[in-house]
C-alpha cells in the first residue's frame, strides 16, 4: 500500500501569517509526513491580496501549490504570476479575459495532480456556476489525471457541502476555504471524496479572522468604514491532511489540523 498525504493549509492572513507558515511549515510538514501541499494565499499581502514575493515566499516555505479567491485581485503585481505560473490559481468561474487560470496538472509524488480553485456565488459576486464549471473542468481534463483537488473558495456552508455532494466520487479531496473559521466536518463522502466544509486560517488567533478586534468590533458597533488593521500576536496554522492510497485509488483518511 501506498499513501500520499496532502496537506491543505487555510487562508494564510497577512504579514504575520506569512511569517508564520515561513517558519513553522517545515516542521509541520516533517509532523505529517506530508507529501504534496496546498495552501490559499489570497489574503498574505497587507490589506488582503498577494504580491509575487508573497507567493515567492510560500514556495520556499514549501507550498507546491497556491490557490485563491476574491481577494487575488486587489494587488496587480501578482497579475503576471497568475499568467506565468503554474502552480497559482485564481477561481475557475470568474470571466475568461481575467487573468490567470482556475485549474492546473502537476506532476508530483509519481501522479498526475489536477488542482482546481473555484468561487462560491452565495452572498458572494455573481460569477458563472461553480457546479457547471467543475463540470467543465473535469471534461477538459479528462484522462490527463490520476488525482484530483478542489479548493472551493466559498461563503455559504450550504452551497460547499452541496458542490461536495454533488462532484462525490469525481473528485477526490474537497475543502473549502474563505470563512477562516475551521470546521468539524472532516469525513470521507459515501462516494469516497475526503471533505471539510472550511479548512480554517493561518494567522493571529486572537483576532477577528485576522484582523486587530478593535477594528472589526468598531465596524460592527458603527456601521461606519473602518480600515482593518491586521492583528498581532500568537499565530496557528490551520488545514487538514488527506491521506490517499493509491492503490485503492481513493481517500482512506481525513484529519484537521491545527498547529500553534
Amino acid at each position: 500500500m501506498s499513501i500520499i498525504k496532502i496537506l491543505a493549509i487555510g487562508d494564510i492572513v497577512g504579514e504575520a501569517g506569512l511569517k508564520f507558515l515561513s517558519d513553522t511549515l517545515g516542521f509541520v510538514k516533517k509532523k505529517y509526513s506530508a507529501d504534496y501541499i496546498i495552501a490559499n494565499g489570497e489574503n498574505c499581502a497587507k490589506y488582503n491580496g498577494m504580491e509575487c514575493a508573497d507567493a515567492d515566499a510560500m514556495y520556499n516555505a514549501g507550498v507546491d501549490m497556491i490557490t485563491s479567491g476574491n481577494h487575488i485581485w486587489h494587488k496587480r503585481d501578482i497579475y503576471r504570476y497568475l499568467d506565468d505560473k503554474n502552480a497559482i490559481l485564481r477561481p475557475a468561474n470568474y470571466p475568461g479575459d481575467c487573468p490567470g487560470h482556475g485549474w492546473a496538472i502537476e506532476n508530483a509524488c509519481g501522479m498526475r495532480i489536477l488542482t482546481m480553485n473555484l468561487m462560491g456565488v452565495v452572498f458572494l459576486e455573481s460569477l458563472a456556476s461553480p457546479f457547471e464549471t467543475a463540470d467543465a473542468i473535469l471534461k477538459s481534463a479528462q484522462g490527463g489525471y490520476d488525482l484530483s483537488i478542489l479548493d472551493f473558495h466559498a461563503e455559504a456552508t450550504s452551497e460547499k457541502i452541496a458542490l461536495a455532494r454533488y462532484l462525490d466520487g469525481r473528485v477526490d479531496v474537497i475543502f473549502g476555504t474563505h470563512t477562516h473559521v475551521q470546521t468539524n466536518d472532516a469525513c470521507i463522502l459515501p462516494g469516497k471524496t475526503g471533505y471539510i466544509t472550511d479548512i480554517g486560517m493561518t494567522g493571529v488567533k486572537d483576532s477577528v479572522l485576522g484582523v486587530d478586534s478593535k477594528c472589526s468590533i468598531t465596524r460592527f458597533l458603527t456601521k461606519m468604514p473602518v480600515r482593518f488593521d491586521q492583528a498581532e500576536g500568537k499565530c496557528r496554522i490551520s488545514g487538514a491532511l488527506f491521506s490517499y492510497d493509491t492503490a485503492l485509488k481513493q481517500v482512506v483518511s481525513v484529519l484537521a489540523i491545527n498547529e500553534e
